[in-house]
């Protein structure tokens, strides 16, 4: 079956099927034709909360999954590749924020939303890589721990000098293993391009930038923007959609090694055998999870999350 016949097949019977389907920006081009909606992880659940149908299809990782089954509860909602995890959401564990939580018993305990909900459930506020310098500036408290990514939370640092911020040693494998000598070696390729990066990045290619954001972040900077060129420091397939957005633009990546192997394991086979019913995994929490895991994220969207 060729592409355009799967794709077909998939916009068939996740209508007849009342599927909605979401799909990370970091997923192949294939897929995101045929979603419902396309964006960052946190905006995806909440456009899955507003829409009527009975089961949502995430085309993205775990942690994403079980976000929209917080914030939609009674829907059935399905991960479209079942190995599809997030190495940052799964580096620290409930039972290891619980004992930072007792050292530093002082500090607000701030999870940047790619952790699994099990440890949301100790943490007091959520972020996005977009709310997250908001959020943590409208926080009474001065002494924030933030998790699990040190890059983010050093970004975030260096904008709230105001703000003690405790770090610990975690994060996006993918970003952080971007260095400095890569980015300098894509601007002296592409002269004439300005470098967007994700604040996953280490401190030293982010100095480097020209605009730091998230993805959707980066995305709406670049079409906007009068400059012809662009490297883009995330995900590589992020390059790939702006340019079909963008076709009088130029993109390029930072380096080829920017790929999420676990976004990539969603293939458009995958997701046709959702819609079929013969594939995926429901994700199952129990309303005790939800209610406690849920409690970090309703603090982020009263603080204008």
């Amino acid at each position: 079956m060729k592409i355009r016949e799967m794709q077909d097949e998939i916009l068939r019977l996740k209508k007849e099927n009342d599927i909605c389907i979401l799909a990370h920006s970091y997923q192949a081009h294939e897929i995101v034709e045929i979603a419902d909606f396309t964006g960052d992880s946190y905006a995806l659940s909440k456009l899955a909360a507003t829409v009527p149908n009975k089961t949502v299809l995430m085309c993205g990782v775990r942690f994403m999954a079980e976000t929209v089954k917080m914030l939609s509860p009674e829907k059935k909602v399905i991960l479209s590749s079942p190995i599809a995890g997030c190495p940052m959401a799964e580096q620290m564990d409930k039972e290891l924020i619980s004992i930072a939580k007792e050292k530093y018993s002082d500090y607000t305990v701030v999870a940047y939303i790619n952790t699994t909900a099990e440890l949301k459930t100790v943490c007091d506020v959520c972020v996005t890589s977009s709310s997250a310098v908001k959020i943590v500036r409208a926080l009474d408290s001065k002494n924030i721990l933030f998790i699990p990514d040190c890059n983010l939370g050093a970004y975030i640092a260096s904008q709230l000098p105001e703000k003690n911020i405790k770090l610990l040693n975690g994060g996006c494998p993918v970003h952080a293993a971007v260095t400095k000598k890569q980015a300098l070696k894509a601007k002296e390729l592409h002269p004439d391009a300005k470098l967007l990066v994700h604040p996953e990045c280490r401190p030293e290619v982010t100095e480097l930038a020209d605009y730091i954001g998230s993805t959707s972040g980066i995305m709406e900077f670049a079409k906007a923007s009068e400059d012809k060129e662009f490297i883009i420091g995330t995900e590589n397939s992020i390059a790939e959609h702006l340019q079909y957005e963008c076709p009088d633009k130029k993109f390029y990546v930072l380096t080829k090694s920017l790929i999420c192997e676990n976004m990539k394991s969603t293939t458009l086979a995958d997701v046709l055998a959702c819609v079929k019913g013969e594939g995926g995994e429901e994700i199952e929490m129990s309303d005790e999870l939800i209610a406690s895991a849920r409690k970090c994220i309703d603090k982020m969207i009263e603080l204008g999350g």
